[in-house]
């Protein structure tokens, strides 16, 4: 067949062709706490900033790489450009890794992660050509450190805390990588904000760490996809050469500046609600036990629950209104997913008034 009569299916590469669309339940609801966003809402500052913005933001092209945001984001992590970081901005963190993927990723390198762990990691690898390699989380949910590293891959992802376990990785693992990985280590921390530790000063130890955060989820401002990456100059130099210009819309940049600001409407809006997740995030965890559950030990504002019933009660749930993120097929390496037969809910923390529903939902349900 040539060319010119081939279908546009069979043009396409053979690694797209195979991908599904991503596709969560979207399931009209009265409380969604499938996304793990901020369910409070945004700041004062940003939604403000973004009632305030003049039409240029709209008519004019934004900055080509996020100059002002990038300072910013500097000042916020509390480091500084002299030491030989920097920062690159993009359409969400995902989009960052993505671009760290494609910057350092050649066709047929390898890839190594710990499972079960953000979804997309394996999508992206085959999108970009490389070689998908997981490695099990250890029994106390840490990743496999030697293990991993004797991979050699050309690059190692982390996330801490995990998406979806909801389980942070310890310090001693996450060094170990960065200091004996072969290639680039992209460290995500997406839902930093709610953490007992963070890892970002790593940076300045580890040239070839990058790690990656998101306004999406503790910042509120999901619907504007904006998210970065810190690390090394050089690092950061050549995802950004991936990324491409004008990946930070004006109105996005706008508002996220706004909320960075070290005031109460802005930067302590946003900590006191990650706080007030945290407290939540506990009192569902006693709730949830109450109910017969075994929901793991939560380092994020998410709460996940291993259970062989999971697709039966999200869907229980969906029917009286309440949407969370039901998981099946997951590794059964570790024996929580063995017992539930590698299924598993996801449930997002929000205002106490939700989680009320959410329980006594669940409470009928069993």
């Amino acid at each position: 067949m040539s060319p010119e009569t081939m279908s546009a299916r069979a043009l396409a590469r053979a690694e797209v062709r195979g991908l599904p669309l991503y596709a969560p339940d979207a399931a009209e609801c009265v409380v969604d706490v499938s996304d793990n966003t901020n369910l409070w809402g945004a700041s004062p500052a940003a939604r403000r900033a973004l009632a305030d913005a003049p039409v240029t933001a709209l008519t004019r092209y934004p900055s080509l790489y996020s100059t002002p945001l990038r300072s910013a984001v500097l000042r916020h992590v509390a480091l500084e450009r002299a030491s030989g970081v920097g920062v690159v901005t993009g359409c969400g963190s995902d989009d960052v890794i993505d671009s760290a993927m494609r910057a350092f990723g050649s066709a047929g390198d390898r890839i190594a992660f710990s499972v079960p762990t953000f979804s997309m990691i394996p999508t992206f690898a085959r999108l970009n050509g490389l070689d998908p390699v997981s490695i099990p989380l250890t029994a106390r949910f840490d990743v496999d450190a030697e293990r991993l590293v004797h991979i050699r891959a050309k690059l190692t992802y982390l996330c801490t805390p995990n998406n979806p376990t909801a389980t942070a990785l310890s310090r001693a693992a996450v060094e170990y990588v960065a200091a004996h990985a072969s290639g680039i280590v992209v460290l995500d921390e997406a839902y930093a904000e709610f953490a007992p530790e963070t890892f970002v000063d790593l940076v300045t130890r580890f040239d070839r760490l990058l790690v990656t955060r998101t306004f999406s989820k503790a910042f509120g401002l999901a619907g504007l996809r904006v998210g970065y990456g810190v690390g090394g100059a050089e690092v950061v130099g050549m995802v950004e050469r991936a990324r491409g210009p004008y990946k930070v819309n004006a109105l996005a940049e706008r508002a996220v500046l706004a909320t960075l600001d070290e005031s109460d409407d802005a930067l302590g809006w946003v900590r006191a609600h990650a706080a007030l997740a945290v407290e939540n995030r506990d009192r569902l965890i006693v709730g949830l036990r109450a109910l017969g559950l075994a929901p793991l030990p939560s380092a994020a504002n998410f709460v996940f629950v291993p259970t062989s019933r999971a697709r039966m009660l999200a869907r229980g749930l969906r029917e009286r209104g309440v949407l969370v993120r039901a998981f099946s097929g997951l590794p059964m390496d570790l024996p929580p997913l063995a017992a539930s037969e590698g299924a598993a809910l996801r449930i997002g923390v929000g205002p106490w008034e939700m989680m009320q529903v959410v329980l006594t939902a669940l409470e009928e349900l069993s």
